[in-house]
């Protein structure tokens, strides 16, 4: 059995996401997103290494990872140039483990969460006095709840830039997968 961290974004969990516990069992489509492009990136203790084949499962393209686990690659299919592994392809990836539930459907991991952490990102206007916002790269705490909230916060850091709880690191443990596993850790 291994420990996976999985983001949850506050907008998922808004929309359509059920609210968790430590404990809970849950089930999820998991999709491995590029690091760099999720919140600024920075992304550290909680990034995810899966290998094996690839497979096409309704457009959305699958990995079923070697120790068990079942995750969607990242990846725009309608831009110019599709870079996703092709089906039949045998690939390795690093990046952030996700719940998508939006979009294409794929099999879902089903796991007990172990640990729930809010992530709070820093942001900060784009241009002086534009109030369009971007997060701060490695700029992210994490809080340990034993409950997923239904809402999130946003507060003004008291130097122009905003604070915004932009969801969940969850640790999830899912049964048939096996390797070492890792422990909830502070992002940097």
């Amino acid at each position: 059995m291994r420990l996976w961290h999985v983001f949850y974004e506050d907008w998922q969990i808004e929309c359509c996401g059920t609210v968790f516990s430590v404990g809970e069992e849950v089930s999820w489509p998991l999709l491995l997103q590029d690091s760099d492009r999720v919140l600024g990136g920075g992304w550290h203790d909680q990034l995810t290494k899966v290998a094996g084949p690839v497979e096409d499962v309704g457009g959305v393209r699958v990995l079923r990872e070697a120790t068990g686990l079942t995750v969607a690659l990242g990846g725009d299919p309608d831009s110019d140039e599709d870079r996703r592994p092709r089906p039949g392809d045998w690939t390795r990836s690093v990046g952030l483990l996700s719940v998508e539930r939006h979009g294409g459907r794929w099999p879902e991991a089903r796991g007990r969460v172990r640990a729930v952490q809010v992530l709070t990102q820093a942001w900060a206007e784009s241009a002086p006095g534009s109030r369009s916002y971007e997060p701060v790269a490695g700029e992210r705490w994490l809080r340990g709840v034993e409950r997923c909230p239904k809402r999130f916060t946003e507060t003004d850091d008291g130097r122009g830039g905003r604070q915004r709880e932009s969801g969940v690191i969850a640790t999830l443990e899912v049964p048939a997968t096996d390797s070492p596993s890792p422990t909830p850790s502070p992002a940097p």
